[in-house]
């Protein structure tokens, strides 16, 4: 992402607040992100309630509408997506336990509903799901407070216990955790 030069910054202050409006409505038609940003900031209606809700829809209506000859696949496929999603609801509202909170939606969805694939003769979904359980791991550390390491604690360890009872964590080229240390 370019940051401003100061040459950039003294232009866009000499522009009249018509044009500054003219830019920023041209911008927005263009870039989804940007206007998603801006109406989150700008508007009152759009919270982070809000987002929070339509990002865990996207995120369900993209796993369960994936589609191909291999379920295994399509489901990895969809899940690069859904953390698209993910990151793109990080980007708009800075909001770090809103994406924890995301992440462990999509591992929720995951477990409770395509274990199956996990034995799958592909192994790309189960590695997928096992380093998203790491980035969710890493994220809870680094940027929440430890009340919340023992709030997610059981699910994680959950998923964990789930993921390493594999015949494929042998073929993890990662060291998979047996269980959410808290310390």
């Amino acid at each position: 992402m370019p940051v401003p030069s100061a040459d950039f910054k003294q232009a866009l202050k000499k522009l009249s607040e018509k044009e500054k409006e003219a830019l920023i409505l041209r911008l927005v038609r263009k870039d989804a992100e940007a206007y998603d940003t801006l109406a989150f900031e700008l508007l009152d209606e759009v919270t982070l309630e809000t987002l929070f809700e339509r990002s865990s829809e996207t995120i369900h209506d993209i796993l369960f509408t994936v589609s191909g000859r291999s379920l295994s696949k399509a489901l990895n496929r969809g899940l690069k997506k859904a953390t698209q999603e993910i990151a793109r609801f990080q980007r708009i509202t800075k909001d770090h336990k809103g994406e924890v909170e995301l992440h462990l939606y999509l591992l929720t969805l995951i477990f409770d509903n395509f274990t199956g694939q996990f034995d799958s003769i592909y192994k790309g979904f189960y590695v997928a799901t096992a380093r998203l359980v790491l980035r969710t791991m890493t994220l809870i550390k680094k940027h929440l407070h430890e009340d919340y390491h023992l709030e997610y604690q059981d699910q994680l360890n959950s998923f964990l216990s789930d993921l390493n009872g594999r015949s494929k964590r042998r073929q993890l080229s990662f060291d998979l955790p047996a269980q959410f240390d808290v310390a």
